[in-house]
Parts: structure tokens; C-alpha cells; sequence
């Protein structure tokens, strides 16, 4: 893809936890929950993705009576290739280690 920025293991993470279910929306909470990545590092890390036009975002249609809607993620198709990308480099790097699940 060409385009090269230096990545946090946050990063990272959020990305491996996007790519295991790559057609589905993810909510914000359940990728924090995944990655032990805490709000305030998280959501200023899918903020940049979104702005870098790799990720989609949407709200969250039908919502349970009391709990307010969550906003939604998914990697776009450019996305995917270069979070793929991404996490492979870092593997060859040896600066990454996917999920245990995918190890």
C-alpha cells in the first residue's frame, strides 16, 4: 500500500482485534475489552484510523431500553490490506506477536 506509519503496540492490537472478524462491527467497549486497551488510548487510536479513511463508522441502530447507542467500527477494504500489512511487518520486525488465538 506505500503508506508507512510508525505503530504503537496499541495500535497494533486494535488492528489484530478488527481483522479476526473483519466483515463485522465492533463496538468500542467489546474492542477494549479484547485488547485491554483502555477508552482513552483506544478511541483516539480508531479517531486517527477513521481519519486515514481505513476505517468505516456508523451508530448503532437498534439499542436495548436503557443503554444509549454505541458507535460502530469496521476496517474499510483498503483498510484491511494495509492492517494486514502492517501487522505482518511487525512480526518480521519481531516488534509484534498476534493474539494467542491466532498464534
Amino acid at each position: 500500500m506505500g503508506i508507512r506509519i510508525r505503530l504503537s503496540h496499541p495500535t497494533l492490537a486494535i488492528l489484530d482485534a478488527l481483522l479476526a472478524h473483519p466483515a463485522q462491527w465492533h463496538h468500542g467497549y467489546a474492542i477494549s475489552l479484547q485488547t485491554s486497551i483502555p477508552s482513552g488510548t483506544l478511541y483516539p487510536i480508531l479517531m486517527r484510523l477513521d481519519k486515514r479513511g481505513w476505517l468505516e463508522t456508523r451508530w448503532e441502530n437498534s439499542v436495548p431500553q436503557g443503554r444509549p447507542r454505541r458507535h460502530l467500527y469496521r476496517l474499510t477494504g483498503a483498510g484491511r490490506e494495509w492492517a494486514r500489512e502492517e501487522l505482518r511487518a511487525a512480526q518480521q520486525r519481531e516488534f509484534w506477536k498476534p493474539a494467542a488465538s491466532q498464534a
